[in-house]
């Protein structure tokens, strides 16, 4: 559970990392660029204590696929909230196809 909890915060500042500046198209390039790398620095605070913690359970896959689908949830969220953009039942399908691999990445075969 403590990984989880450590990779979506680390998910929430990455995605502001990454997509929070397309609200401010305005601000020039260099200044993003600069401002995200601050909140990328945070991003790698969680990321890097959630993997090694998560190494003791989980396989680097497993960790892998825990993380894509935190960061498709955080990022539908802030798509919505905070980008002011809808989902499309083509963006959930195609969501919930890489949700449904979890189940053969986590099978024991």
């Amino acid at each position: 559970m403590k990984t989880i909890v450590l990779l979506t915060i680390s998910n929430i500042f990455m995605t502001f990392a990454w997509y929070g500046h397309l609200k401010y198209r305005e601000v020039p390039l260099y200044k993003v660029i600069a401002v995200s790398w601050l909140i990328a620095f945070f991003e790698y605070c969680f990321q890097v204590p959630a993997n090694r913690i998560g190494s003791y359970e989980f396989t680097a896959a497993q960790l892998k696929t825990i993380q894509e689908v935190i960061t498709l949830t955080v990022f539908a969220a802030f798509s919505v909230i905070y980008l002011k953009q809808p989902l499309r039942w083509n963006y959930l399908a195609g969501f919930a196809l890489i949700v449904a691999a979890v189940a053969v990445i986590f099978k024991k075969w």
